[in-house]
């Protein structure tokens, strides 16, 4: 690291210079345009930076230094960390396709163990660790999920890895590395590169792909949100740390009810019970894989909903300073950019396309 004469400061706070993993993802982008918007330098470890430009510049962004690599690969994350103050680690496959086990755990577990435990040796501080609240599920009977939750072992492949990772985390923390968890819950919102599974959501709630629901629900927070909770835990010195960014609880039936009213649209649906859309999306991934194109339903993507798990961010809001933006807001600029990237006809976004 530098010594910390060479350190400017920007409002108060030390200008650092960090090394962003997973950059032109929705989390990491986002996070970028946060971190710049701080006064930080920031370096992006892509495997591809030519999709940096396409990634950073809807947000504003350019100017970035690059690193060429994977986070899989030890050594190319240690170059890539040389000479950096800090590290926001935002790398993971996000994906509810069990055709995707490996890759995700892959990436997701031993991207996590290779990257925080080489900031570690080299002695970054802060590590942060872009975690999930799906870590913490399934929730016990009333249990309201907290930065302090224990880890649970979620049966499908994503949610196993996203709690693996968190453990990789915890186990740096209780070692004492300077390791900042933040555990977001879905994310909706503008400008997602690779079209995750919040605005596919959104994008299939539109198409009328959800004749048949589930009452539960989850907890939706704005990636902007995120961005600037990942931004706003960058203060070197505070040893190990972890927050919730979990937005607003909303359940399915309102989830949909609030897209058709800010579109103008009546988007008709049926409410069934947990047990019946948990027998369904079983034979879905079944069918799943001897096709090409996605479903809009999986059995983990609807495991998820019927954990009907609720979250406690207070942490985040009193230590942060970060609030939720209003549900409604995410939504509409979520749909509104979904129109102008022509993801949704201007039919389908209703009002929103205008």
């Amino acid at each position: 690291m530098r010594p910390k004469d060479d350190f400017t400061r920007v409002w108060g706070c030390i200008a650092l210079l960090v090394l962003v993993t997973g950059g032109t993802g929705y989390v990491g982008s986002h996070s970028i345009a946060a971190l710049a918007g701080a006064g930080h330098r920031v370096r992006v470890l892509a495997r591809s930076p030519e999709k940096i430009p396409a990634a950073l510049g809807p947000l504003g962004v350019d100017g970035v230094e690059t690193a060429t690599g994977d986070v899989t690969d030890p050594v190319a994350v240690e170059r890539a960390l040389e000479g950096c103050d800090a590290v926001v680690h935002a790398a993971s496959v996000f994906s509810l396709d069990t055709r995707r086990a490996d890759e995700m755990n892959a990436v997701n577990v031993r991207g996590t163990e290779i990257v925080l435990g080489t900031a570690h040796r080299l002695g970054l501080d802060p590590i942060v660790h872009v975690s999930s609240e799906v870590a913490l599920l399934p929730p016990a009977d009333g249990e309201v999920l907290t930065p302090d939750s224990p880890v649970k072992r979620p049966p499908w492949p994503y949610c196993r890895s996203k709690a693996d990772s968190e453990l990789v985390a915890r186990r740096f923390q209780a070692a004492g590395a300077p390791v900042v968890s933040v555990m977001p819950a879905a994310m909706w919102g503008p400008h997602d590169p690779y079209l995750g599974e919040g605005v596919t959501l959104a994008t299939n709630v539109l198409r009328n792909r959800y004749p048949v629901v589930m009452a539960g629900g989850m907890q939706i927070a704005d990636v902007r949100d995120v961005a600037a909770a990942l931004a706003a835990v960058l203060q070197p010195g505070r040893g190990p740390r972890s927050y919730t960014v979990t937005g607003h609880y909303v359940t399915m039936p309102d989830i949909i009810r609030t897209l058709g009213d800010l579109s103008g649209r009546r988007i008709r649906f049926v409410t069934f019970p947990a047990w019946f859309l948990a027998a369904f999306g079983r034979t879905a991934d079944l069918v799943q894989r001897r096709l090409r194109t996605r479903l809009p339903w999986s059995a983990e993507s609807i495991w998820i909903m019927n954990c009907d798990a609720h979250c406690d961010d207070s942490k985040t809001r009193d230590e942060l300073h970060v609030e939720p933006r209003p549900l409604r807001e995410t939504f509409a600029d979520t749909v509104r950019w979904l129109a102008e990237a022509g993801r949704l006809t201007p039919r389908e976004a209703g009002r929103l396309a205008q």
